[in-house]
């Protein structure tokens, strides 16, 4: 599914809810992140392309005379150049600096003038803009998008200060916090050669060299109607769309060609990991496990069906498998989950997380967690528990896609990793049809020891020592 959270870069210490993300789209301005799906039969989407190679979707949803606006890249911090860690996000900030026509603030300024909301945000596969406002409002806001696709105007003046603006941003959320921390830790030991281990953010290194240019070179690769998907929900009709469309984006000249995306493949894991960050602030410790899985591209067969609904078996919620044996029949853990990262080009990620009772080490802790796991194919999927959790993940998606800007973000979010409208409708469909067996057999497979890294989030004895991060 394509859920993401709110950008703490961090462990979960619950499982999210499916209008939330396992992990990490990196907002900039503001915060939000694409997630849901769409049920089976849902709204009668719309698709089709400009001339100028602009991919547009509509989704109809004439319950209140609003739109959601939604333009999507087909990039993300996976594409950043070597070095340039980061230039995704910074690109983002930077795209509200405004263009020849539009100064700076202009289109922030019209969107709240119209009583309209607005929102950006990086995630590895890609970057989008949104817009939601009432709908005769809707063409005024291709102009302005339109107009920055091309037209964005930048120099050092505007530059520098926004680099520093996201420098302060990751001395807030990670180099401050321990969680954040062990989640760059654990990422980067499970991506040893994918990109998809350096955080969205950027390294602050890296960060403190990205210039006008590193923005300009990116911008002029990425920033084309020929990698964009535009969506439209809400009280629309397809035609109109295509008209204001063709009056807006339709100007846009375009390259000739998609850019590619040039990415390492992760190497097959052999070895199992495990490192540990002690800090003073660290009031709850945790166990966190990642393995490495496929993802909905890479996978093949509908693994990835069945990984998300393993996870929804094994960590979703207070009647899940590892919540009823660490939390209340053990009582060695006051809470348990698990999440799939199902949402990606690349082979992902697959989480296991507890935290631990008063009085129990990490160790212990772990050797309950691996019990249980070893235990899970022969005892975790009976047949009541497939269902409830089936009946579960459709029933939020449901629920979630009820709001109109979830479907406009429902389908961005898979049209940009390369998914389909139909893959994106058929997805309960699938679900159900997914079986113990096949339960059984990406357990096995995927949740070995060789393909996974290990963190605890440990206090520190000395209240003056800084962060520490430990490998084994």
């Amino acid at each position: 599914m394509h859920l993401f959270r709110k950008p703490k870069p961090a462990g979960l210490l619950r499982r999210p809810s499916r209008a939330e993300a396992p992990l990490l789209a990196h907002a900039g301005r503001l915060e939000a992140a694409p997630f849901g799906r769409s049920e089976a039969g849902g709204p009668e989407v719309s698709s089709f392309s400009l001339d100028n190679g602009l991919d547009v979707v509509v989704v109809p949803d004439h319950r209140a005379p609003v739109v959601t606006h939604m333009i999507w890249y087909r990039n993300g911090s996976a594409d950043d150049p070597l070095g340039q860690s980061g230039i995704a996000h910074f690109l983002e900030h930077l795209m509200f600096k405004g263009t020849e026509t539009h100064p700076v603030g202009a289109f922030s300024k019209a969107v709240s003038g119209l009583g309209g909301q607005e929102n950006a945000f990086t995630s590895y596969d890609y970057t989008a803009y949104f817009q939601r406002v009432a709908r005769d409002h809707l063409k005024t806001m291709m102009e302005f998008e339109a107009d920055r696709m091309t037209g964005l105007v930048l120099d050092d003046a505007v530059v520098a200060p926004e680099r520093d603006v996201v420098l302060e941003e990751r001395r807030m959320r990670v180099e401050t916090d321990p969680s954040a921390q062990l989640s760059e830790a654990m990422a980067a030991s499970l991506f040893v050669h994918h990109p998809y281990g350096i955080p969205i953010i950027g390294w602050m290194h890296e960060i403190e060299e990205l210039n006008r240019h590193h923005a300009l070179d990116y911008y002029k690769r990425f920033y084309t109607p020929e990698n964009a998907i535009l969506v439209v929900a809400g009280d629309v009709t397809p035609d109109e769309v295509r008209r204001l469309a063709d009056g807006t984006y339709g100007r846009v000249t375009p390259q000739g060609a998609r850019p590619k995306r040039i990415r390492a493949r992760e190497p097959e894991p052999k070895a199992l990991r495990r490192l540990s960050v002690a800090d003073p602030k660290v009031e709850q410790p945790t166990l966190q496990r990642l393995y490495l899985t496929p993802s909905c591209i890479t996978a093949r067969d509908g693994e990835c069906h069945a990984l998300e609904l393993l996870a929804e078996v094994l960590g979703g919620g207070a009647t899940s498998y590892l919540y009823r044996k660490l939390v209340l029949e053990t009582g060695i853990a006051v809470n348990a989950g698990a999440w799939y990262m199902g949402s990606a080009i690349d082979d992902t990620r697959f989480s296991v997380y507890a935290v631990p009772a008063e009085g129990v080490s990490l160790e212990t802790l772990e050797a309950a967690v691996d019990k249980v796991l070893r235990r899970a194919p022969a005892e975790a999927l009976e047949p009541e528990a497939i269902e409830r959790a089936k009946t579960r993940l459709v029933a939020e998606t449901v629920y979630s896609s009820d709001s109109q800007s979830s479907l406009a973000r429902i389908y961005g979010s898979a049209l940009a990793i390369g998914e389909t409208i139909e893959e994106v409708r058929r997805w309960p469909v699938d679900i159900e049809g997914v079986t113990k067996e096949r339960l059984a057999a990406v357990a096995e497979r995927y949740l070995v020891p060789a393909r996974s890294v290990t963190g605890y989030l440990v206090k520190s004895r000395d209240p003056d020592a800084p962060v520490s991060v430990a490998a084994a």
